[in-house]
């Protein structure tokens, strides 16, 4: 996607009532953040994952009142995050942010790391990468960041060969055709899961696995999380530039790692694949300012 459709798709968010009618309350704005009457707000895609619940009552346990708030698709929690209708949100990696940041002028920085998902391609029709016919059809999602993860994928696992070797820049324009086994489709993250049994298989987020009816054990193949190049792919906790030093906040990121409840919580749904990863907001900051220097030189 072109910046340029980026930032027009972004523009043409609908508001989100609940948030809307909640914030900028008299109450909220008299009471000290992270208080019963001015909780902080965490965007999240997929709140109904039980570790949320777990996290919310480990952040009460120390003093801290948190309020989790869903969205239905990747591209809404960023901008809610920029109008200030949430404080936080966790549900992108380092180059999703970079991408962000980079198309819509915005500042938003990582505070904290969580983890380390790997990005699997699954099938329900198909044991294996090697079962899947010559000319059959797979999905990738659309985003940038996970559309360029998702065709390395492919081509790790022989289906594909992308233009120069491929990048986390690549798109489906640079598979080459002459030289893969299948064709690529771009869909939305949140449709790839919805287009099994229809097309062969599809490199489907974590978020959406079980809308598939399937646990992160049956991807037939997945990349490595272990891979030292795998940093601009952790999972972050992210912030208004402002705010990136916030007390309150930080300590939001150590109860997310000092919490086992927590954490064995997200292991299982993440169905054994999350590696947990604490790097510091400075690392992480720098991973974000190499990548968005790496899409400036794009052009």
């Amino acid at each position: 996607m072109s910046k340029k459709k980026l930032l027009a798709a972004l523009a043409a968010l609908p508001l989100i009532a609940t948030l809307a009618a909640c914030s900028g309350s008299s109450a909220e704005a008299s009471a000290e953040k992270g208080s019963a009457d001015n909780p902080v707000k965490i965007g999240v895609v997929g709140a109904s994952d039980p570790y949320w619940q777990t996290y919310v009552d480990a952040a009460a346990d120390e003093g801290i009142s948190v309020e989790i708030v869903d969205f239905g698709e990747y591209t809404q929690p960023n901008p809610a995050l920029s109008e200030g209708d949430i404080d936080m949100n966790q549900f992108q990696h380092v180059i999703y942010l970079a991408q962000y940041n980079e198309a819509s002028g915005d500042d938003l920085t990582p505070i904290g790391a969580t983890a380390i998902y790997p990005l699997g391609l699954y099938s329900t029709q198909y044991d294996s990468v090697e079962d899947i016919p010559d000319g059959a059809e797979v999905a990738v999602p659309n985003d940038e960041s996970n559309q360029a993860r998702g065709l390395l994928v492919l081509q790790s696992a022989g289906l594909i060969t992308l233009k120069d070797g491929g990048s986390v820049f690549s798109t489906v324009s640079d598979v080459v055709e002459s030289k893969s086994r299948v064709t690529v489709t771009a869909l939305e993250a949140s449709l790839t899961p919805t287009s099994l049994p229809d097309l062969a298989a599809a490199i489907i987020n974590n978020d959406f696995i079980e809308d598939a009816g399937l646990k992160a054990s049956d991807a037939i193949a997945q990349d490595d999380p272990a891979d030292p190049n795998a940093v601009p792919y952790i999972n972050i906790f992210v912030t208004r530039a402002a705010d990136k030093d916030n007390k309150v906040y930080n300590k939001l990121v150590d109860i997310y790692h000092s919490s086992q409840d927590v954490l064995d919580g997200v292991q299982e749904t993440a169905g054994g694949t999350a590696e947990f990863v604490e790097t510091p907001a400075d690392e992480l900051q720098a991973s974000l300012d190499e990548v968005v220097s790496d899409i400036k030189a794009q052009g």
